[in-house]
């Protein structure tokens, strides 16, 4: 197969991104936790906005995992009225650019006003052509089991019938998982999804991270050969 065969042929539609660092971006400028949150929201609109350039048709990031309730109820309180602002003021541009919201996770265990705020979000935006999914109170082996006994409701266990009921089910297939800020493991996330993913760790903390570091990834993504347990 010839090099520009193959780079047509590793193509990344969905990009998934664990979104690391930003409590460590904060101390090393001696900046309050809050403000290395504050400017992670800020990397988050600008790498949405490239999606569309970039070709990608999905891109998922862990905003919220279901262990971060165990964090000082200050953060946690910081990082969900992060939540509110973020949705009310880019709402109208996810709306115009075509970008179609959608949540895995446990989203209905979140306080009623962003529960409503989410809920009116989705219905907003159902008709976009470009998923940005945000998983929010979500951790992997929850959903594998909540998805298992689904099936296990509707008759035989396979990897299919699991797969059909995963919150990222009518996503496309995940291609490419980053992790920034250094740190080498998947944290619960998105472990089924993984099975065949390739992976790039970075060293960059998450306020830092900019749509040049996501096409370095997806650069990087196309010159891997997927064999997918062949050869």
């Amino acid at each position: 197969m010839s090099t520009e065969s193959n780079r047509a042929r590793s193509k990344a539609r969905h990009v998934a991104i664990i979104m690391d660092g930003n409590g460590r971006w904060a101390k090393r400028k001696h900046l309050p936790r809050a403000m290395g949150h504050q400017r992670g929201v800020e990397a988050v609109r600008k790498l949405v906005r490239a999606v569309e350039p970039m070709g990608l048709d999905c891109l998922t990031l862990y905003a919220f995992s279901s262990e971060n309730w165990k964090r000082p109820e200050e953060e946690v309180d910081d990082l969900m009225n992060l939540l509110r602002k973020f949705i009310k003021s880019d709402l109208p541009e996810f709306v115009a650019n075509d970008v179609r919201l959608k949540i895995i996770g446990d989203y209905k265990a979140l306080a009623p006003d962003i529960v409503a705020q989410l809920e009116d979000a989705l219905e907003k935006t159902s008709q976009g052509s470009r998923i940005l999914a945000v998983a929010l109170n979500y951790g992997s082996q929850d959903e594998i089991v909540r998805a298992a006994r689904h099936a296990a409701d509707e008759g035989e266990v396979t990897a299919d019938s699991i797969e059909r009921h995963l919150d990222t089910a009518g996503l496309p297939p995940l291609d490419l998982l980053i992790r920034t800020s250094g740190e080498v493991r998947l944290s619960n996330f998105l472990l089924w999804q993984c099975a065949y993913a390739e992976m790039v760790f970075v060293d960059t903390l998450w306020p830092d991270f900019t749509p040049e570091h996501l096409q370095q990834a997806l650069d990087d993504f196309a010159s891997r050969e997927r064999r997918y347990g062949g050869r």
